[in-house]
């Protein structure tokens, strides 16, 4: 059994959020600590872009910002993502780690073992996604509107979401896993031709995505979710996970990053 860091952040702003899984991936990457198991939440709740996602016509920066939420560029790519009540958790391991396949489709079935054995924890029958063919998108910008490989969906419903990165030698992946879902807010957050194609996507996603609290006979919190996927990390990877607190060097790190980057206009809107 092997001895990862896990570090439980709360909730933090988008921009400090992103920013510290940029600095684990650092200090990983420079032999200053092991791999990282990490769960965060978001104050404010964010909206996170995809690397390569455009803005621009695509996401509604104005109700963004009147819902009271801001907007992030993330590392990995992917569509957008509204973090609301949700468990986030990162995944920041080296690419030579011996359980590492070299392949991304294959590295997350290893990582998303521990987030199949989270749900079971919650007594959620949840499967891997095997996606048939090439992904029809329809162009959307949603996150949740179609599984990736190994992505965990229920009764054909995704019920989490992934992406994956690599920079500079160590992966990081990073994901969603809601607890409870206002589509009606979601769907505030990006741009349609008119209302009535808006609504029409906003019922369709009923139908293809699905929280914690609609799946769970008994409505669960933030803090039984995140238990149960610590176990389930524990056990789907085969984990020792020792608590680590960022020190005051360390955080001032973060909100360094934070402040140059994730804050900045120039990442975040840059598509």
């Amino acid at each position: 059994m092997e001895t990862w860091y896990f570090v439980d952040s709360d909730h933090l702003t988008p921009a400090l959020n992103m920013a510290m899984d940029e600095a684990l991936m650092n200090w990983h990457r420079e032999g200053k600590i092991p791999p990282v198991l990490r769960f965060y939440g978001w104050d404010p709740a964010g909206l996170s872009v995809g690397y390569f996602q455009k803005v621009h016509g695509k996401i509604d920066v104005e109700s963004v910002k009147n819902h009271g939420y801001e907007l992030v560029r993330r590392q990995t790519g992917g569509r957008a993502v509204l973090h609301d009540n949700e468990l986030t958790y990162s995944v920041i391991v080296s690419e030579q780690h011996p359980d590492m396949p070299a392949s991304v489709k294959e590295a997350y079935l290893v990582i998303s073992q521990g987030l199949l054995e989270g749900f079971k924890e919650l007594d959620i029958a949840a499967e891997f996604a095997i996606p048939e063919g090439k992904l029809d998108t329809n162009g959307s910008a949603v996150c949740f509107e179609e599984p990736s490989w190994y992505e965990l969906i229920v009764d054909g419903k995704k019920a989490a979401g992934s992406a994956q990165t690599r920079k500079k030698g160590i992966i990081l992946q990073h994901g969603s896993i809601p607890i409870e879902v206002d589509e009606t807010k979601l769907f505030d957050m990006f741009i349609y031709k008119n209302e009535r194609i808006k609504e029409r996507a906003r019922k369709a996603f009923s139908d293809k995505a699905i929280s914690i609290n609609n799946l769970s006979p008994a409505k669960k919190s933030y803090t039984e979710v995140k238990k149960a996927f610590q176990q389930g990390f524990e056990k789907g990877l085969n984990l020792n996970l020792e608590p680590f607190h960022l020190d005051e060097e360390q955080w001032a790190e973060v909100n360094q990053i934070a402040e140059e980057k994730y804050s900045n206009d120039k990442w975040n809107y840059s598509r």
